[in-house]
């Protein structure tokens, strides 16, 4: 099944469309639906899997393209929903799959349906060669293993030595480099922390990861590291015991 999010202020249009997409599209699951495009997001910063969402444009407490400006990168594909014909070229601009004026037709609808479908799938087969290239380049010999961080269309690839610490902000990370750049990535904390050896990385505190080989100096009583690079950051209380164990 196809998971579907549909946002639209008119509970009259949520429940039209949910009923077309029960009868016309039956693989098209409505798993999520807000007359309120802010609590959409919030549903965006904890909720990963959702393959498509049904977006109105004309809402009083956010519109639909200012909604999707808060989400830059997306794995989802979006149909605009909408009474008005002006947001044509708009609508392109956000990378929408589709365009569906209301009333929505049926057929345009089931068209819409076709191609997030080919979305899915041209989406699950890059995702699998993405997920085989970071599983080879994490399993290489030691001295060559690699972190795969995908940015900006592309996968780059750091040695964990590169990372000094990453900095966590909802769905957004930063990471630090020894350089001194940083990468922007629209991942969660907790999801990079998943591609990270425990050996090497610590999270220190619900916001920081920090590369253990890195840290400079530890001030027990403010309960805080100094990385390479003079960053100070906290260490939680009940991470404190754990962290010490390390060294």
């Amino acid at each position: 099944m196809i998971k579907i999010a549909i946002i639209d202020d008119e509970p009259k249009a949520i429940e039209s469309l949910k009923w077309e997409l029960e009868n016309f599209c039956p693989e098209m699951e409505v798993s999520a639906t807000f007359t309120d495009p802010r609590k959409g997001l919030l549903f965006f910063e904890k909720e990963q899997d959702i393959d498509c969402i049904f977006l109105d444009i004309e809402m009083p407490q956010m519109d639909g393209f200012r909604f999707l400006d808060q989400i830059p990168e997306r794995n989802f594909a979006v149909i605009i929903t909408t009474a008005y014909d002006q947001y044509g070229i708009n609508a392109i601009k956000e990378r929408a799959l589709d365009y569906l004026l209301k009333p929505i037709d049926s057929d345009d609808l089931m068209k819409a349906c076709e191609k997030v479908k080919a979305f899915q799938n041209e989406n699950s087969i890059k995702d699998k060669f993405e997920e085989t290239l970071m599983t080879v380049m994490s399993n290489s010999p030691n001295g060559n293993k690699r972190i795969g961080i995908s940015i900006n269309g592309k996968i780059v690839f750091l040695k964990p030595g590169e990372v000094v610490y990453c900095e966590g902000d909802g769905n957004y990370t930063s990471i630090y480099l020894e350089n001194g750049e940083k990468l922007f990535i629209t991942q969660t904390l907790k999801k990079l922390s998943e591609k990270l050896n425990d050996e090497v990385f610590f999270r220190v505190h619900n916001s920081f990861i920090i590369n253990l080989s890195k840290v400079r100096e530890y001030m027990k009583t403010d309960s805080y590291v100094t990385m390479e690079g003079g960053k100070d950051i906290p260490v939680s209380r009940n991470r404190k015991s754990e962290f010490l164990n390390k060294f």
